[in-house]
């Protein structure tokens, strides 16, 4: 059972509501509505044989409602509610009807994306079932593990019931996306906005601080950096050469986070997140060519281009990190105890030091200062923290800099000291029209997002084919779905 949680919450994480397929009959939860007509599935009926040995025919399923050309059997139902469960959220107040209405929208929603000409390819699709795929075989055990347990014949079969899931939730995305891409939120709308909320109403804004941080990095040998450039140049004549697995290379060798997946990062493009040189490599080879060892900021690399798309790369690399001696770690610690004290005797300012000695560019810039990744803003809600980070500012008083602390970089690079300093701090307070502007802007901007999926909501269920079964017509739906 503690397996089929954790593959049930994985699940969710991808974004898929309701995985799609029943573990009992593998009906799929999102059934082609041009394989089958709607009159059809509501017959749709199996014959089995009685104890006389004589056929009947037994409903398999039941529709609960139609929107365009998707298909919504009660069996959905059901398996939403199973998967809210086993992700471990509340189900008290979850309604029948509720789930219902929610899986209507996911289908309008996906259904006028068609109609607009909104276009989710099959290699991005394919991708995503790929990931998905991966992932599950890795939490499972085995292929063969995952087929037996969603009772599939074969890695095929599993594969168009996730492809068919996969489409609609994308084409959804798409839609609820194309609604809102283009909303805007001027701060005269977020001054009405904030004005019209009553002084009792308003929101409570948590407990908040600023931190700020200098980090230096220590240097590998030329000497260790030789041997990392020797090996991964031997792992790399070793698959061109005697044909050996980059998959089981990278899984063997890599120090990479994604050394457990044979180090693939798919649908790499130019706007990737990914450092300039890591791109800068993966745009200039050839499909299925292994590049010469480089350097970025978290070690040295060797990359294989396995597939070009477009402007779309997917990739494998191995990472190899240059061992760093005690003895430069030692180093380090004693530039920065000597940066700490020269900031406590006044000889330059915590945000100069940042400047002129930290090794990290995203901050040094700054004045050392952190960015919350939320929202790009340099405040961060205590509740909300990374606990990793809040351990380690949580005792540290205003304007206190803290005695070096050793981190190991969780993106892949080696070890490093810095410094930390809270540079303002926020207690809990009702929502403050100038100092808490930035969070009310989001939330004026995301009533407006609202409004408008409302609006669309209401105009496209007049003018789409829905029909909802009777046993579902008495339900408080947030929409119009029977057009009373």
């Amino acid at each position: 059972m503690q397996n089929r949680s954790k593959i049930m919450i994985l699940i969710a994480v991808f974004g898929a509501i309701t995985f799609g397929f029943s573990q009992e009959t593998g009906v799929s939860a999102v059934p082609d509505a041009n394989e089958e007509s709607t009159e059809m599935v509501a017959e749709n009926a199996a014959m089995k044989k009685d104890s006389t040995n004589n056929f009947k025919r037994v409903k398999l399923d039941g529709i609960a409602a139609v929107i365009g050309d998707y298909v919504i059997l009660e069996s959905d139902i059901d398996k939403t509610l199973i998967d809210l469960k086993s992700q471990g959220a509340s189900t008290k107040d979850v309604t029948r009807c509720g789930l219902l209405g929610k899986l209507m929208e996911d289908r309008l929603y996906a259904h006028q994306a068609v109609q607009d000409s909104i276009l989710v390819s099959d290699d991005e699709v394919n991708l995503t079932s790929d990931r998905q795929i991966q992932s599950l075989v890795q939490q499972i055990g085995s292929m063969e593990k995952l087929l037996k347990y969603y009772k599939k014949e074969s890695e095929a079969d599993f594969r168009q019931e996730l492809y068919k899931i996969n489409k609609l939730r994308m084409l959804s995305e798409k839609m609820q996306q194309n609604i809102v891409s283009e909303i805007e939120i001027t701060p005269e709308e977020v001054r009405q906005f904030f004005n019209k909320i009553p002084v009792n109403e308003r929101p409570v804004i948590g407990a908040e601080m600023e931190i700020s941080q200098i980090v230096k990095e220590p240097k590998p040998s030329k000497e260790e950096v030789q041997k990392v450039i020797d090996k991964l140049n031997a792992i790399k004549a070793d698959i061109e050469d005697n044909d050996a697995s980059f998959n089981v290379k990278a899984i063997l060798y890599s120090q990479g986070p994604s050394k457990s997946s044979g180090g693939s990062i798919p649908s790499v493009t130019k706007e990737s997140g990914y450092v300039s040189e890591f791109k800068d490599v993966a745009f200039s080879l050839r499909e299925g060519e292994i590049s010469e060892p480089f350097e970025t900021q978290f070690g040295w690399h060797i990359m294989l281009v396995e597939k070009i798309r477009g402007q779309e790369r997917d990739v494998r690399h191995i990472l190899l990190q240059p061992e760093i001696t005690q003895e430069a770690l030692d180093a380090m610690k004693v530039e920065l105890d000597s940066i700490r004290q020269n900031i406590m005797d006044g000889k330059y300012t915590f945000a100069e030091a940042a400047l002129n000695f930290s090794d990290e560019k995203e901050t040094k810039f700054d004045g050392g200062k952190l960015r919350n990744p939320q929202d790009f803003g340099p405040r961060f809600e205590l509740t909300k923290m990374d606990p990793a980070l809040y351990n380690q500012v949580r005792n540290l008083k205003d304007d206190e800099i803290s005695h070096p602390i050793l981190e190991q970089d969780p993106r892949g690079g080696g070890p490093k000291y810095k410094l930390m300093q809270v540079t303002n701090r926020y207690d809990e307070h009702v929502a403050d029209f100038a100092q808490d502007y930035t969070k009310i802007q989001a939330l004026a901007k995301t009533e407006k997002q609202y409004k408008a999926i409302k609006e669309w909501m209401s105009e496209h269920i007049e003018e789409t084919y829905i029909t909802v079964n009777e046993n579902n017509r008495d339900c408080e739906f947030a929409n119009n779905w029977v057009k009373k």
